[in-house]
């Protein structure tokens, strides 16, 4: 009769034949990575897939904790470690100890991929980019506390100005955590009211720089009140940190130079100004002193009683004139009404009284032109060429009844 097994004591054969399988103690195998998620306890689960097979892994935090990248869906990748059953399931899976990307080739193809995201999100556009301040007081740094990047930065700004506040966040900016700790370096300066922050690193591969090319870098950096200078690596070396950041530097020490000015310079230049503006207000005051006195002069001239006495004299002037123009209209008068008095006179019934003439008028001192305008016992008056008669009417004769 055959034998009967257990399923743990099939399960542990399997297991050991798996262990003692030296292909699969030391494998490696490309895929690409599928369901990744992480453990509250620093592990890493995930799915290698390619086109007909999946294949489970696991990755512990103590191995997580030497990556250089954040693994990600989609990402094709080389998973190092081996092949074991895992007896409580019966599952076999990989353990994998070293994770990479799937060659050089691969890191260029998820940062074009990651580029042109960010780029349709908008985040590289220009409207975004705050300017650099020209005279920075407090600078803050975001890099490894040891390394040539920092100290670069430290000497620079020291030579070009003294006077400027370094505020250091160290941080990791190699592996698979150092994304989040950068990230978290932006936030805290950001909070602290500096005039610009400098990201940044020394050379390295793109597996070196991979940190800046992450997501929560990149978010950190565009959020950033703080105006911000990328400096990641060599000229050469491009992240997504340097089309997100306000400014990119090809390098740390030429990120120093653009944010800190160079004081000796800036005296010189205060100097030179100080001069400048010296001379230019001397000229203005002598400008204002010959316009003073100008005024003075005017305003001499210019004054009431000076003013008030050309207008009296005016005024006499005006007056003269006018008792001038007065006079000669009272005697065009005067000769006007001669002409007219005489001519009156010379039309005045009167003149004609003389050689036996009279002229008459009734009582009401009216002409009288017809003896139809008379009755007996009328009153009238005659005038003579030497006075006045007054007399009663005791006949009138019209022409027609005269004998």
């Amino acid at each position: 009769m055959a034998s009967v097994y257990t399923v743990a004591q099939v399960t542990s054969y399997i297991s050991h034949l798996f262990e003692e399988d030296f292909a699969l103690k030391r494998i490696s195998i490309q895929g690409e990575i599928s369901n990744c998620r992480k453990h509250s306890g620093g592990h890493l689960y995930f799915t290698l897939k390619d086109e007909t097979s999946t294949l489970s892994c696991v990755m512990f935090a103590s191995n997580r904790a030497k990556l250089t990248f954040i693994p990600s869906e989609g990402m094709r990748v080389i998973a190092r470690g081996s092949i074991r059953i895992y007896e409580r399931d019966g599952v076999y899976q990989l353990y994998v100890t070293q994770l990479e990307p799937a060659g050089v080739g691969e890191w260029f193809r998820l940062f074009e991929e990651r580029k042109a995201q960010f780029e349709e999100m908008g985040m590289f556009s220009e409207e975004y980019k705050k300017p650099i301040p020209r005279f920075a007081k407090k600078v803050g740094v975001v890099t490894a506390k040891t390394g040539a990047a920092i100290q670069d930065i430290i000497n620079i700004t020291h030579r070009r100005n003294p006077y400027v506040q370094l505020i250091l966040y160290p941080t990791l900016v190699q592996g698979e955590s150092a994304a989040v700790n950068i990230a978290a370096g932006i936030d805290y300066l950001d909070t602290l009211g500096l005039d610009v922050i400098i990201v940044g690193r020394g050379g390295g591969s793109i597996e070196d720089l991979w940190a800046f090319n992450e997501e929560c870098v990149a978010m950190a950096i565009f959020r950033c009140e703080t105006p911000v200078i990328s400096a990641v690596g060599h000229e050469t070396d491009f992240t997504i940190a340097d089309f997100v950041a306000d400014l990119r530097a090809p390098t740390p020490s030429a990120a120093a130079e653009l944010a800190v000015f160079e004081y000796d310079t800036f005296e010189n230049t205060l100097n030179l100004f100080a001069a400048q503006l010296s001379q230019s207000m001397q000229a203005f005051v002598e400008s204002r002193k010959k316009e003073l006195e100008h005024a003075k002069l005017s305003l001499k001239v210019s004054h009431p009683s000076v003013r008030l006495k050309a207008q009296s004299e005016t005024l006499k002037q005006y007056e003269a004139q006018i008792k001038r123009q007065m006079m000669y209209l009272i005697d065009q008068k005067k000769a006007q009404l001669s002409i007219a008095a005489a001519k009156l006179e010379a039309q005045s019934p009167l003149k004609k009284v003389g050689g036996g003439y009279a002229f008459l008028t009734d009582e009401n001192k009216k002409p009288v032109c017809s003896v139809n305008q008379m009755t007996p016992q009328t009153t009238f008056f005659a005038y003579l060429s030497d006075g006045i008669v007054q007399a009663d009417v005791t006949k009138c004769m019209p022409k027609d009844k005269m004998e």
